[in-house]
């Protein structure tokens, strides 16, 4: 089951599953976009199409939010054997940096045809400065274990010995980590080190 979809498919599948879930209803295109660091809403759409098309999911066109789970997709979220646990390594700040515990607190269970073979571990994100992204004091942010990005993804950055999730920008003479809150200045930086990419996003009803 799966095959027939791309990586990026599958993290719009699964995505919506997963907040299909604990909300009771889907996620906006928009959201979408921002959980997972699409630019373009017309990319989401496209997905969105072809998931409907493969038989995956079933849109109603008189309602935006209104998205039916078909084909038992939801079934990799409920079946223990096809999912692999994650592990919760601590907290990290998305307000001011703090060193984030290196210590495994406890796991969670996501989809392997989600995780792949990528490299993935969970953040507590702590404070406000990423909300405009969608990412909320409290949420758990799923981050791939990468030493590299792309301007405009979100990071978990180490900065000295801080760490903090920002939004990444390269500068002619630097690095931006920018806060996505309308009250909180970027922090410029010569050097940092990426400890790796948000590529997901839970958060406990």
């Amino acid at each position: 089951m799966y095959e027939d979809l791309n990586q990026r498919e599958r993290d719009v599948l699964f995505y919506l599953i997963q907040q299909i879930q604990l909300k009771g209803y889907p996620p906006t295109v928009r959201e979408i976009c921002q959980q997972l660091n699409i630019k373009s809403t017309s990319t989401v759409h496209g997905s969105l199409e072809k998931l409907e098309i493969k038989g995956y999911i079933k849109k109603d066109p008189t309602k935006p939010r209104a998205i039916e789970i078909l084909n038992n997709s939801e079934d990799v979220f409920l079946n223990k054997k096809k999912t692999v646990d994650i592990p919760i390594v601590g907290q990290v700040s998305a307000g001011a940096p703090i060193l984030a515990f290196e210590n495994i607190e406890d796991t969670y269970p996501l989809p392997i045809e989600f995780a792949q073979d990528r490299n993935l571990f969970i953040l507590k994100i702590v404070g406000e400065s990423m909300i405009n992204a969608g990412i909320l004091d409290g949420d758990f942010v799923i981050i791939e274990k990468r030493d590299f990005a792309k301007n405009g993804d979100k990071v978990l950055a180490l900065i000295g010995e801080d760490s903090t999730v920002k939004t990444f920008y390269k500068e002619k003479d630097g690095f931006r980590l920018q806060p996505e809150n309308d009250f909180m200045e970027p922090i410029y930086v010569k050097d940092l080190k990426i400890l790796g990419v948000v590529v997901g996003l839970y958060r406990k009803m």
